[in-house]
């Protein structure tokens, strides 16, 4: 690569462990993840172990990564997952500036949901107040750890899948006819509360505590 170009890589090893010890590398340049690579499957087999060819990849990702895609006439950088979250390449959305974008993988998200399905099955004939209480101290646990910046729209799906989720319950707890759409919507406003970015960048919360501006300056 020539010298002034910095494109980020990220790597995700996969040894015959439980899915905990899944790590991403990053590295600048191409030709030190490519080492990286060799030297841990050489590491590993000191040990009889080695790494799962269909988990682990080499991907261009970073600040440069889809100029040069588009250079070479290739498509969007790749993607890849980490933690419950899917990372991929975007944009600051004031001044166009490099950012690496999360949302909530799909496979977690709908996985939730069938959980909360179950268990909406289970206390379907409960009092709606108690059920109402145990969706809201489920879903703010949820947003707890998913309420990152640019994942609003995947929370905001979430929180409408999961109020069809709950009309289908409460409509099957008895013979009488379905819950009117406006009754949902009044139980979903009091229980399920609305998404908002609970993690702020580390810089967000510096100048929160540490406004530059002062009143006496």
């Amino acid at each position: 690569m020539s010298g002034d170009v910095h494109a980020g890589f990220c790597e995700r090893r996969r040894v015959r462990f439980p899915p905990a010890t899944l790590p991403v590398v990053g590295f600048e340049h191409r030709d030190d993840a490519e080492r990286f690579w060799a030297d841990l499957r050489d590491r590993l087999a000191k040990f009889n172990l080695e790494l799962n060819a269909e988990k682990t990849r080499l991907i261009e990702f970073g600040r440069f990564a889809a100029s040069n895609r588009q250079r070479r006439g290739q498509g969007k950088p790749e993607t890849f997952t980490f933690l419950g979250f899917t990372h991929y390449c975007g944009k600051r959305r004031k001044d166009g500036a490099f950012i690496v974008w999360r949302e909530t993988a799909k496979k977690r998200l709908v996985a939730k949901l069938q959980a909360i399905k179950l268990e909406l099955t289970r206390l379907r004939h409960e009092p709606i107040a108690l059920v109402g209480e145990w969706l809201r101290k489920v879903i703010t646990g949820y947003y707890q750890y998913h309420a990152v910046p640019g994942n609003l729209p995947r929370l905001n799906l979430f929180r409408w899948r999961l109020r069809w989720v709950w009309w289908r319950a409460l409509s099957r707890r008895g013979q009488r006819r379905r819950v009117p759409l406006g009754r949902l919507s009044r139980l979903v406003d009091r229980w399920i509360p609305v998404p908002r970015v609970l993690h702020p960048y580390p810089m967000e919360r510096f100048d929160a505590t540490h406004p530059r501006w002062k009143p006496y300056a």
